[in-house]
């Protein structure tokens, strides 16, 4: 019951207050304890990058985890004061406000008719090149980040939980930050190569859980739930990640839209235009998808709990 009640108290903490301040934030702090290690790197080549890089994969979510596990042994004797610092602990690993923030900020600025600020804004979405993107393409890479963010940054976290409580979700924070950091391909291809197979495949069931939400939530507004299933089953496998086309084609069959980054791929149907309009809608279904997971995770962590009280009474 207090991993439920902690994974509620985390989300209320999201959707009052948003983010902690950056000093008490534990993904600042991963943040900083991976650059410390990118610093230390050694430059004798791939073979040690790549070793370098499956050692950096490896301790700084366990570090994470390990100091969850530590809080969570102290603060069990303790159930109040457990629910509520787990919940204030789980909060920083998924960022649901801050997501639908930083995508109303492209909108505003579209709205004002500004897009060297909607450029700018994208940059809290994702780390497209911007700098030539007209509207309806500021629109589309909006959408396309709102919909993989909703796995990446929200129910991933909280499907770790609900599985393995706190020192999950921050083991899946950490591999997620090790992943956004050094995980891509140019200056730390060899580095981040262990950290983008394991960000990877901690993400394949999350993604597509994800996907299937965003229909279900899609369907409860009226959107159209059978184009989404129709464009995730058709095209969710079109991008260079396993999982980011997954929920992004969802999102592009529920709006009715094509969302295409340029020589790599195009997703869905240019049926609707690409209004700035489809931003608010895309976040609607976003937190009415997330809020549909939370109530999953929460059920779920419940009922890992129920079955561990059993086991001790038998």
């Amino acid at each position: 019951m207090s991993a439920a009640a902690a994974l509620l108290v985390a989300v209320a903490l999201d959707l009052a207050c948003g983010e902690p301040p950056a000093a008490v934030h534990p993904v600042v702090w991963m943040g900083s304890t991976i650059q410390l290690l990118k610093r230390r790197a050694p430059a004798g080549g791939r073979i040690a990058e790549l070793l370098w890089g499956a050692l950096m994969a490896l301790t700084v979510p366990c570090l994470f985890a390990a100091l969850g596990a530590g809080l969570a042994a102290l603060l069990a004797p303790h159930p109040a004061l457990s629910v509520l610092l787990s919940g204030v602990l789980l909060k920083p690993t998924f960022a649901l406000r801050a997501l639908r923030g930083a995508a109303f900020g492209v909108r505003d600025a579209l709205a004002a008719g500004d897009l060297p600020a909607a450029r700018a804004a994208l940059g809290s979405l994702c780390s497209r090149d911007a700098s030539d993107l007209d509207e309806p393409a500021l629109v589309a890479a909006s959408i396309e980040s709102v919909a993989e963010n909703t796995s990446d940054s929200v129910v991933a976290p909280l499907f770790y939980f609900a599985l393995f409580g706190l020192p999950g979700a921050l083991f899946y924070r950490a591999v997620n930050t090790l992943d956004a950091m050094v995980g891509y391909h140019g200056r730390y291809e060899y580095l981040g190569k262990a950290s983008a197979r394991l960000d990877d495949a901690l993400n394949f069931v999350p993604a597509r859980i994800t996907a299937l939400l965003l229909v279900t939530a899609g369907w409860l507004r009226g959107a159209d739930a059978r184009r989404g299933l129709a464009v995730l089953r058709r095209d969710g496998g079109l991008t260079e990640s396993p999982n980011a086309g997954r929920p992004m084609a969802a999102m592009a069959g529920l709006l009715r839209v094509e969302l295409e980054k340029r020589g790599h791929y195009r997703l869905g149907d240019p049926i609707a235009p690409l209004r700035r309009e489809l931003i608010d809608e895309a976040c609607r279904i976003m937190v009415l998808a997330a809020l549909l997971f939370a109530a999953l995770a929460a059920l779920a962590a419940l009922a890992i709990d129920v079955m561990g009280y059993w086991k001790e009474a038998l």
